[in-house]
């Protein structure tokens, strides 16, 4: 097999402890053609010699501002010399092959993207993401497929931002991230740019990567509340045809039931957020980043 070199960005933000364990798993990968680097998101010094205790020959990337998941993966793609980017959340861990196994999935030129199966962390026999369903066109939403069955090689509608291998080429036609997302939907909205320019999406059942879920945003705070609210609404507008269906659904269904919901469980921080959320999605308002604090003040 031959053996190109492959950059692994990551993203940190105000989590070095737990970006450390990703690279220590790196560190013992025996794969020979490797480049690391971290984008450092909002850090104003560096905490590049903390991160070489764990991998010697990284590249840290500090970002003064935080550009969101989108902004700073595209900051480490420029900085990225490989043939292959191996995008990888900082809360996911490696076991050694899975690199190899990734690079032997893109058997024709129409592979565009390649995940891995995730496995939860804290319960290593659950899985997490075996690919996804498509986003249904009047819900807006989807699910991810966690069965293992063949095919061992399978397509999938979209790949999963926590663990992905793209192909430098595919990134030259197919472009990067949209940052106007910032945080959440911006992997799906990528799925269908790769997906536009003929590129087919896979998941290979037989690499695992272990994530830790959400340990950045919470599984269920305010912040990723308004940011997969507002993104859901600007993914469906940009990437759906007749999406007023979708916004008929989501003014006469989503909207009530979601504030019932919240009001109902005295969650007034989060039913702020998806109102600010929804007004910002609907009206093309607001993109890029959000001051958590509006969130919380409720």
């Amino acid at each position: 097999m031959k053996t190109p070199l492959v950059s692994i960005i990551t993203v940190n933000y105000k989590q070095p402890e737990v970006t450390g364990q990703l690279l220590q798993s790196l560190a013992r990968l025996s794969y020979p053609k490797l480049e690391v680097i971290l984008v450092d998101n909002e850090q104003k010094g560096s905490d590049e010699n903390f991160y070489q205790q764990f991998f010697s020959a990284i590249k840290v990337i500090n970002s003064a501002t935080n550009l969101g998941f989108a902004g700073a993966n595209n900051l480490g793609i420029k900085a990225a010399k490989g043939d292959y980017m191996f995008f990888l959340n900082n809360d996911t861990e490696l076991e050694d092959g899975v690199i190899e196994k990734l690079l032997m999935a893109f058997d024709t030129p129409r592979v565009g993207a390649v995940s891995p199966v995730l496995r939860y962390a804290e319960n290593p026999e659950k899985v997490q993401f075996a690919g996804y369903t498509p986003i249904h066109r009047l819900t807006g939403r989807n699910a991810p497929l966690k069965s293992l069955v063949a095919p061992t090689l399978a397509v999938t509608p979209y790949f999963h931002g926590a663990a992905v291998m793209i192909p430098r080429n595919v990134l030259r036609e197919a472009g990067q991230m949209d940052e106007k997302y910032f945080l959440y939907y911006e992997e799906l909205d990528w799925s269908e740019r790769i997906k536009e320019v003929g590129y087919e999406l896979k998941v290979l059942k037989s690499a695992h990567v272990l994530h830790k879920e959400s340990i950045s945003t919470g599984k269920n705070s305010p912040l990723k509340v308004y940011y997969q609210t507002r993104n859901r609404l600007h993914f469906m507008r940009r990437n759906v045809d007749n999406s007023w269906i979708f916004f008929l659904f989501f003014c006469l269904i989503s909207l009530p039931k979601n504030t019932l919901g919240f009001l109902f469980t005295n969650q007034k921080s989060h039913l702020k957020a998806f109102n600010l959320g929804w007004r910002h999605g609907l009206l093309e308002r607001r993109f890029g980043s959000i001051d958590p604090q509006q969130l919380l003040s409720a």
